[in-house]
């Protein structure tokens, strides 16, 4: 009886994803100011491959702050970058990493505590270069916490104009599946009462009402790449399809040449470098 329940009910989210997918619509691209790097925090990344300049962003100073702190506390000296995917990204900052074994695992480790989402989209985001806050997934972390200390630096790849469009379009329908599923998950008990019943009318019209919702909630943040995302994701890449749900708060000024070096390296099955790459030493520059 339960299954069969949940079947009905899941096909009336079928039914409203379907309807979601068919009343998509188009917005219009907004540019956004840059930033000016003269008044940022800069750190310098010692790596065994060679230095990273690196400049943290004003509009997130939690994650800034913190970042600061770490280094000065050298927790960043002697990490391992752990987990290193070409053309995507390579990810560092667990202290465990410190003094670990080649099969050991990593990407759990952490200073003890998270740091609060600092999403500023469109402002920023995961253009080749960039650094982001690593965190655990929307399932178990629904307000996308930051870790304390893991952070990865975008390598990414170039995407053409026409990707770039079925990509926001792919985004838009996910965002709008989420809510769906969230105003879905509030209205479970009066859908089952429904379905109980046998009320098809008062569902299409609950069905409706949510796609209205949905629609209203999805319409005051628009997944909408700028013409400035278009230009740097055409152009120099990066990693698109993270943006607006990673905190990113920082950008490489100097040495991608080494990102680029230390991302090509040989990797393991979980995506650890064959041969440790670390932080010899991060000091803060300004």
């Amino acid at each position: 009886m339960k299954l069969k329940k949940n079947t009905k009910i899941l096909a009336v989210v079928a039914m409203a994803a379907i309807a979601i997918v068919a009343m998509m619509t188009s917005f219009t691209n907004t540019e956004t100011s840059p930033t000016n790097m003269d008044h940022c925090t800069k750190v310098l990344l010692e790596t065994t491959f060679g230095d990273i300049e690196i400049a943290l962003y004003n509009e997130t100073p939690n994650h800034r702050d913190n970042f600061i702190k770490l280094v000065k506390d050298g927790v960043y000296d002697g990490v391992l970058f752990h987990r290193v995917i070409k053309d995507f990204m390579i990810q560092t900052g667990d202290p465990k990493s410190k003094t670990v074994d080649i099969d050991d695992l990593l990407g759990e480790g952490g200073p003890g505590y998270d740091i609060d989402a600092e999403i500023v989209y469109p402002k920023y985001y995961h253009k080749r270069g960039v650094l982001a806050a690593a965190r655990q997934s929307d399932d178990v972390n629904p307000e996308r916490k930051s870790s304390g200390s893991q952070f990865y630096i975008v390598t990414g790849h170039v995407f053409s104009t026409n990707q770039l469009d079925k990509m926001q379009q792919r985004l838009a329908d996910q965002e709008k599946a989420g809510i769906m599923q969230s105003l879905v998950k509030e209205r479970m008990s009066e859908i089952v009462a429904l379905q109980s019943r046998g009320d098809t009318a008062a569902l299409v019209t609950l069905q409706n009402e949510l796609i209205e919702r949905t629609e209203g909630i999805y319409a005051k943040n628009p997944v909408a790449f700028t013409a400035e995302q278009i230009r740097d994701y055409s152009t120099i890449g990066g990693t698109p399809h993270l943006d607006g749900k990673y905190t990113v708060f920082g950008e490489v000024l100097k040495g991608m040449d080494v990102v680029d070096k230390i991302q090509n390296v040989n990797t393991n099955s979980k995506d650890r470098p064959v041969d440790d790459i670390k932080i010899i030493k991060a000091s803060i520059l300004k």
